[in-house]
């Protein structure tokens, strides 16, 4: 499967994806909707894109005018390509790639993030075991900021679950694929 960058100075690159069903990338209307929302927020922000794949998010974000964008992602043969990925659009692998697990990344001491983007695998219960540590005080989040989570239909947040900080901004679903943007009030 070959994806593309829609927008920016990468705009019409081909990714690279692994064969089969491993990876999940984000399909492209749907980034091309998060990052309408986002137009005004992404020049100069700092985004960490968790649960990596590709690349696909955070390169689309790179690409739109984000100062900076840190990747993690687990599997060795996702990291080989997204390593690929991200030589192909200009970035260094070698100061990007910021980790291998999300919760082991979340749990060190990490600059704090305007944008957060998170597509967990399915099925695994991701966005519950995130929840805690995404949205715990002080957090990797600077005041502000916004949280992107793409999840099946049966885990994703509902606002009963998010801590009176956090505000659903926009939200949408796509096939199997449901999503929300999140903002931090800046009042909390």
């Amino acid at each position: 499967m070959s994806i593309r960058i829609i927008a920016g100075r990468c705009r019409g690159r081909s990714l690279r994806t692994p064969r089969g069903d491993a990876l999940r990338p984000t399909p492209g209307v749907v980034r091309e909707r998060l990052f309408n929302w986002l137009a005004a927020e992404i020049s100069g922000a700092v985004v960490l894109d968790l649960f990596a794949g590709s690349g696909a998010l955070g390169l689309e974000a790179w690409s739109r005018g984000a100062a900076r964008v840190d990747f993690v992602e687990k599997s060795p043969q996702h990291r080989q390509i997204l390593s690929e990925n991200l030589t192909l659009c200009g970035l260094d692998p070698r100061t990007r790639l910021i980790g291998h697990d999300a919760l082991q990344t979340l749990s060190t001491s990490l600059p704090c993030y305007d944008l957060i983007l998170a597509d967990p695998p399915f099925a695994q219960g991701w966005p519950q075991r995130l929840l805690s540590v995404l949205l715990a005080q002080p957090g990797p989040f600077r005041p502000g900021a916004w949280l992107y989570l793409e999840a099946s239909a049966t885990e994703i947040w509902s606002a009963a679950d998010l801590p009176a900080k956090w505000q659903i901004h926009r939200q949408g679903h796509c096939g199997d694929s449901h999503y929300l943007l999140l903002q931090q009030r800046s009042s909390a």
